[in-house]
């Protein structure tokens, strides 16, 4: 879930829980408010002021990630990201990040389904130099065939190293274009082979100056900073960047209600051990009702979040039908997210020993639900994580980017613990009757291929020849 992004230890815990202890409302805990404004060209701005440490974090946030792309180009939203450090007429190709570097910054970029940002690191005196910079790339981009067609080839070995090589990655990807039949979530975010390596210099032009303006983004600024300071500086870089009214996001196809489980089975001699994983299609916190991502956030905290979860004891520590099992809610999506599991096999026992005992898990919950107990354990983590997650400036410019670049709001990152707090245990046992249900679901089967004696044969003849 983006508002929160960190794991605690059972002490940084305890402290933060002790904290709470005589709290009716732990979000009074944090005196945090970000500060909002808007310049005349649409760029939106949020400044997080943190005076613990003279440094910052600039990141700026566009509305437009792989989920807008044009039929037949998948990819080029994240092709676009390695070429935006390319150069412009007043910096030199790979001269960005070099810049950062001498100013003692840190500086990187990465694209998702619905957004693509651009941060930085640095010293509070070098924010000058980072929106100047920032600014400057945001229109003035400047390409030519030999720099887009060398970055396309390090795109294409980035997708063979990171996808084609690994055979969960394989399912992963072939789970998402299973889940997601209509809707662009279905494509990877780095792209098909096939697509990338026809990708060019007009491509990437064209989703350039259609998307990247600043009334298509937000920037966001945590640290040692002030809501003045970071106006000015706003005003005097990008305020000087015109809007573009050409902007317009197109509207993305929308799921049908699925009608049927599906499955997807992969066999790889690369594979280790035999595994098993679950999607089911979910609301995200953009599109979820009125305290639902609430509920499916606190539910699969206690069904598979961590050792003390209660698929982890069942499956793993009492029954000893898996080695792992992990589960998650991916609730980012400005249109759709997502419920996973994994696990893997213990022993002597299968897959589907493993699946059937999760099938059962499912249905137990379903039925019964979660305790009281249950559910205030899984509370008084997730709000001591959110309230840890106060001390990294790199955290809160995620957590409120994040919620802003899909459509909501500040309001919404201040107030997601007190919602929290309202969940109750009909809620969850509410969402997982409603999203739990197997005709929603994608069911991912990796199984090794175990060599032949014969091609064991041929391999120990063959090392036999090179001694």
């Amino acid at each position: 879930m983006h508002y929160r992004t960190l794991t605690l230890g059972l002490l940084a815990l305890a402290a933060v829980l002790a904290v709470f202890a005589g709290l009716q409302e732990p979000a009074r805990a944090l005196d945090l408010k970000a500060k909002e404004y808007e310049l005349k060209n649409g760029l939106k701005l949020v400044v997080i002021p943190d005076h613990r440490a003279p440094v910052v974090t600039h990141m700026v946030w566009y509305h437009v990630g792989a989920a807008d792309e044009p039929p037949g180009k998948a990819g080029v939203a994240h092709f676009l990201e390695h070429l935006m450090f390319k150069g412009t007429d007043k910096i030199d190709p790979g001269e960005f990040s070099k810049i950062i570097a001498r100013n003692g910054g840190q500086d990187n970029a990465f694209t998702s389904q619905d957004a693509t940002v651009y941060h930085q690191r640095v010293a509070s005196d070098r924010l000058p130099l980072v929106m100047k910079l920032e600014a400057d790339r945001m229109r003035n981009l400047k390409l030519d065939d030999k720099t887009v067609l060398t970055e396309r080839d390090v795109v294409l070995e980035e997708r063979r190293s990171r996808t084609d090589n690994s055979p969960s990655a394989i399912l992963s990807e072939q789970m998402m274009a299973a889940l997601y039949v209509s809707h662009p979530y279905g494509a990877p975010v780095i792209g098909w082979e096939h697509e990338i390596k026809a990708l060019n210099l007009k491509d990437a032009m064209e989703f350039y100056r259609q998307f990247y303006a600043p009334n298509n983004a937000i920037l966001i600024v945590a640290g040692d900073v002030t809501k003045a300071q970071v106006e000015k500086l706003a005003k005097a870089t990008y305020g000087k960047v015109k809007r573009v009214d050409a902007v317009k996001m197109q509207p993305r196809p929308q799921e049908a209600p699925p009608a049927a489980p599906r499955r997807v089975i992969l066999k790889d001699k690369r594979a280790g051990k035999a595994s098993f994983s679950r999607l089911y299609l979910a609301p995200s916190y953009n599109t979820a009702k009125e305290g639902e991502a609430e509920a499916i956030d606190l539910m699969m905290k206690i069904l598979a979040g961590g050792s003390t979860s209660l698929m982890y004891n069942d499956l793993v520590v009492d029954d000893k039908i898996a080695t792992s099992v992990a589960g998650w809610y991916e609730s980012s999506g400005r249109d759709y997210g997502r419920i996973g599991f994994h696990a893997l096999a213990a022993g002597k026992h299968s897959i589907t020993d493993v699946e059937k005992a999760l099938d059962k898990k499912i249905a137990k919950f379903i039925k019964n639900g979660p305790t009281q107990k249950q559910l205030e354990r899984a509370k008084n983590s997730y709000i001591a994580e959110y309230v840890y997650g106060v001390d990294s400036q790199s955290t809160l410019a995620r957590r409120y980017g994040w919620a802003l670049v899909v459509g909501g709001t500040v309001k919404d990152v201040e107030e997601w613990p007190k919602r929290l707090e309202k969940v109750t245990i009909k809620d969850i046992a509410r969402v997982a009757a409603k999203y739990l249900v197997e005709k929603a679901s994608v069911t991912g089967l990796l199984f090794p291929i175990e060599k032949t004696k014969e091609a064991h044969k041929t391999t120990s003849k063959k090392r036999r020849k090179r001694g």
